[in-house]
C-alpha cells in the first residue's frame, strides 16, 4: 500500500492527538515505520548527541515477553486506578482501553522502544530529568507522525517497570535504557479533537497562583 500522506498541518494534529490503544492487527508496513522514526530523530538531544536508540518489535515471542511485563504491572496499577476512579466514568473508560490493550498486546502489529544509549545516573534527579530530556522529544515527535499518517498510538511505561527483564526481551546491553513504549497500528476507534481544560487554567504568571491570563 502506499505511504499514508504526512503532510497533516502541525496544529491539527496536536489538537487531534489522543491516546489510541485499541489497534487492529493489520499490518504496517516497514517503510511507513522508518519514515515515522526518522522523523522521531529530527527531535533536539541534550548536547546534540543523538543517542536515542530505537527497538522495532514485531516478533511475537518477543512482544509476549513484554506484554508480560505490561500486565504484571498492570494488575497492580489497574486495581489502584479501578478503586480511585469508581465514581468516575471518563476514568474508567481509560482504564477499560488500557485493559484492552493489555489483553490484546500480542496482536499489536508494531511494538516500538524507544531507548537511550549512555550512562543513566539516577543519583540527583536533575541529572535523571536531563537524561530522559533527550528521548521524549523524539517521543512526541514519532506520536505526532503517527497521528498524520493515520495510525493509532499512545506512550506506556507499564512494560518497563522491570528494566531487567526488557532488557532481556529486546537483548540490550547494559549501555542501552530502554525508556519508553509506543504501540503502534491502525486505529480500531477514531482520532478527534481533544477535550481539555482552558488554558487560562493551567498558566500561571511570574508565581504560582497568578491568573493574569483568565
Amino acid at each position: 500500500m502506499a505511504d499514508p500522506d504526512l503532510d497533516m498541518p502541525l496544529s491539527e494534529a496536536m489538537s487531534t492527538q489522543r491516546a489510541i490503544r485499541r489497534l487492529k492487527p493489520d499490518p504496517v508496513d516497514d517503510a511507513l515505520v522508518l519514515r515515522l522514526i526518522e522523523l522521531a530523530t529530527k527531535a533536539p538531544t541534550g548536547s546534540n548527541a543523538q543517542n536515542w536508540e530505537f527497538v522495532v518489535v514485531r516478533d511475537r515471542h518477543v512482544k509476549a515477553r513484554l506484554g508480560r511485563a505490561n500486565r504484571q504491572a498492570w494488575s497492580v496499577y489497574g486495581r489502584i486506578g479501578r478503586l480511585l476512579g469508581r465514581n468516575d466514568p471518563s476514568t474508567l473508560r481509560i482504564i477499560d482501553a488500557v485493559q484492552w490493550q493489555c489483553d490484546h498486546f500480542e496482536e499489536i502489529p508494531v511494538i516500538v522502544v524507544a531507548c537511550l544509549r549512555g550512562p543513566r545516573l539516577p543519583v540527583w534527579q536533575m541529572v535523571e530529568s536531563s537524561y530522559y530530556g533527550s528521548i521524549y522529544p523524539s517521543v512526541q515527535n514519532l506520536l505526532l507522525a503517527a497521528r498524520a499518517a493515520g495510525l493509532g498510538a499512545t506512550l506506556i511505561t507499564l512494560p518497563l517497570w522491570s528494566t531487567f527483564q526488557a532488557r532481556r526481551a529486546l537483548g540490550l546491553p547494559l549501555i542501552v535504557t530502554p525508556c519508553a513504549v509506543v504501540p503502534l497500528g491502525w486505529p480500531r476507534g477514531r482520532y478527534g479533537p481533544t477535550r481539555r481544560r482552558p488554558v487560562g487554567e493551567v498558566v500561571h504568571l511570574d508565581r504560582y497562583g497568578n491568573r493574569a491570563f483568565g
